[in-house]
């Protein structure tokens, strides 16, 4: 198959979705790689590296005009053009961005294979969890940084000063983001408290991490109670492939003190803080009643090179099967045919039409495949 690796072009984007081991891995099971000029410079790999690879450097056009395209993020208006009938497997978030793509999806009959909705045999999400790792760390990386009183913030240190614990954060949410959040915010020093749905996830997860994590159900009532006194508030709520849910509403922010922080990590699937919007790596923060909210879409290309290393670990198989057997690698795995969310004109992924009011645009991948 015609592989092409295209280079990112959303606002401080240095990810790519292959690395010149995983070209020349592609290369060396007989598959032509096409590699767009640049696409690896971000993450430090040279388009020397991946001609000795085994690809080839092309431009934009000979990139997208391949059978298979691979990428990092989801296409952007500019890309649209671009898109014509290929399968491009990438992570799309189509719940949480604007019609348009989705739109553009369908008008071109391209095959959407989304990584965010790619599922192993336990319903895990195996192509979604090395960035939300990645982006749980960030989330409390941010928030301190933005808690300092030059960059408006409250000016509370996320620390262990003399034996004492500063700081306190709140995560909402236990699964992959809010475990790495945890994990940073109690190693860095800061005072803890998850929000869990599920009372023996949040156990898990304070055994895993340390026992002076506090736990307190994922409830309105138990939220508002808890951001009074909370510094740095998380968002981390995931439903697959759905639009989140806006857990965090306006007026709970306000329940916030002035100078603190809001991180959505959820932002890139509609946001779960109501006053969050997607902001850009280059303009990451604004401020809704006092409090800073960092709501970057594209968290993880902050950080290119860890991200392409972990996130090519996890696609590169997935990427060979599309490569070896085309579509009849989803045929043959119920998991990897959820990762299909556009194919033939329609929407495949329940939760994207039910997010747009499209159900009339709705077919089961299964479906349009036995026809």
């Amino acid at each position: 198959m015609k592989i092409g690796v295209v280079k990112e072009i959303k606002p401080m984007e240095n990810r790519v979705g292959l690395t010149p081991s995983g070209a020349a891995e592609l290369s060396a099971s007989g598959h032509q790689v096409f590699v767009e000029r640049g696409a690896g410079l971000g993450s430090g790999f040279s388009d020397d590296a991946y001609r000795a690879a085994g690809a080839s450097i092309t431009d934009a056009a000979g990139a997208w005009g391949q059978a298979l395209v691979i990428k990092v993020k989801e296409p952007v208006a500019a890309e649209y053009a671009f898109l014509q009938g290929q399968l491009v497997f990438t992570y799309f978030h189509l719940a949480g961005v604007d019609w348009g793509l989705t739109e553009a999806l369908l008008r071109s009959g391209t095959t959407a294979i989304a990584y965010e909705t790619l599922e192993d045999g336990a319903g895990g999400l195996p192509l979604l969890a090395p960035m939300s790792a990645v982006a749980g760390n960030m989330a409390v990386q941010m928030g301190s940084h933005y808690l300092a009183k030059h960059y408006g913030g409250k000016g509370m240190m996320l620390g262990e000063v003399l034996g004492e614990r500063f700081g306190r954060v709140l995560i909402i949410g236990d699964g992959v983001v809010g475990r790495h959040a945890a994990a940073t915010a109690w190693g860095q020093g800061a005072r803890v408290t998850v929000a869990s749905l599920f009372p023996e996830n949040g156990l898990r997860l304070r055994q895993a991490i340390a026992e002076g994590i506090a736990l307190i159900p994922s409830t309105a009532e138990s939220i508002a109670a808890a951001l009074p006194e909370t510094d740095l508030l998380v968002g981390a709520v995931l439903l697959h492939g759905a639009r989140a849910q806006h857990v965090v509403t306006e007026e709970m922010i306000k329940l916030l003190a002035p100078g603190s922080v809001a991180v959505d990590v959820s932002i890139d699937q509609g946001g779960c803080i109501e006053t969050a919007r997607p902001t850009t790596h280059d303009d990451p923060v604004y401020t809704v009643h006092g409090v800073l909210h960092y709501c970057v879409s594209n968290m993880p290309g902050a950080y290119p090179r860890t991200s392409t290393l972990a996130l090519t670990q996890a696609t590169l198989p997935f990427a060979r099967r599309l490569a070896d057997q085309g579509l009849a690698a989803c045929d043959a795995d119920a998991g990897f045919a959820k990762a299909v969310n556009t194919h033939q004109g329609y929407i495949c992924c329940r939760p994207v039409a039910l997010a747009y009011g499209a159900e009339a645009s709705y077919r089961p991948f299964s479906e349009l495949r036995a026809n």
